[in-house]
């Protein structure tokens, strides 16, 4: 693995890139976050940041939450099956084949939980084509990097939409990906926490750059 970790390889199209540097403009959030409600200000990682209104679009419902978990599923799904289908594909080893495993399990649990609240609500599971980068350890380890930072960025945007109980149970599920975001990092010895904050990404930034990697198939 090379000292500067590149997505050349993986993302010809420059997608998936373009999807990494958006987490990184302005400031980050990587910093193994939990988000909780506290009297009425979002309470992150300890730190009291009130309202976020840059974020917040349309008053937190309960009909929003259901849209929200929806795009939080498909997510979970795509994270699902891409370490379902790198672990099947016999291309990992060591510590980055013990990542997927664990990391996989993780995801399928945030797919059964979102599915389980969101009852008949819920989505069903769209079919995947990862272009290869389950059958290459380098393009795996690229693209779960970009992966796990977007999904933790995704959750941050959502965060002032939802209510209090949702963002509660949206908020354990956030560290967790975070936690996993360290973790990969950690094994191609890039920073596990490169900086102290994250930008928060709108469901229309995940969306369109999820869209262009071509992932999500029709």
């Amino acid at each position: 693995m090379p000292e500067h970790l590149t997505l050349e390889a993986v993302d010809s199209g420059g997608a998936i890139q373009e999807a990494l540097d958006e987490t990184k403009t302005s400031s980050r959030l990587r910093f193994l976050q939990k988000a909780v409600v506290a009297g009425g200000t979002i309470a992150v990682g300890g730190v009291l940041v009130g309202g976020l209104p840059k974020l917040a679009v349309g008053a937190p419902s309960p009909s929003q939450d259901v849209e929200i978990l929806n795009f939080a599923l498909l997510l979970e799904y795509l994270e699902a099956e891409f370490y379902t289908q790198a672990v099947a594909g016999g291309a990992l080893s060591g510590e980055t084949l013990a990542f997927a495993r664990v990391v996989g399990a993780h995801e399928r649990a945030h797919v059964a939980f979102l599915q389980k609240a969101l009852g008949s609500k819920a989505n069903p599971k769209p079919t995947f084509d990862f272009k290869g980068t389950t059958e290459d350890m380098g393009k795996f380890q690229a693209t779960a990097i970009v992966l796990e930072d977007t999904g933790v960025s995704a959750y941050n945007g959502q965060g002032p939409r939802l209510t209090k109980k949702t963002l509660a149970a949206a908020g354990s599920i956030v560290s967790v990906e975070a936690r996993h975001a360290a973790w990969i990092r950690d094994i191609v010895r890039k920073p596990p926490a490169p900086l102290a904050f994250d930008k928060a990404l709108t469901k229309q930034q995940v969306e369109a750059a999820v869209g262009r990697t071509g992932f999500i198939q029709p």
